[in-house]
């Protein structure tokens, strides 16, 4: 059986020694809120009553944030093309 989306969180958070403020900031990095009892429900036992499933939003925007967490932000592209001068 395959890794589910809380699997894949909880292994990125053990590998990069992320707490739950950390995962909170660095999901507004990309203006998505996540309360720490979000968390804390995506990070217990399936068998628990309060496990709440990872969804593919919540775990892409955490992707992108820890990009942007870990690399800084994307620089602005400049646009290398010339101004036409109309002279031959």
């Amino acid at each position: 059986m395959g890794l589910t989306n809380n699997d894949i969180f909880k292994k990125l958070r053990v590998a990069h020694k992320l707490r739950d403020d950390d995962i909170v900031k660095i999901c507004a990095l990309v203006d998505f809120k996540v309360t720490k009892s979000e968390l804390g429900a995506f990070f217990r036992n399936e068998n628990h009553p309060k496990y709440m499933e990872c969804g593919d939003q919540i775990l892409r925007n955490f992707l992108n944030g820890l990009i942007i967490h870990l690399r800084g932000p994307m620089p602005v592209k400049k646009d290398n093309k010339k101004p036409n001068s109309g002279s031959k």
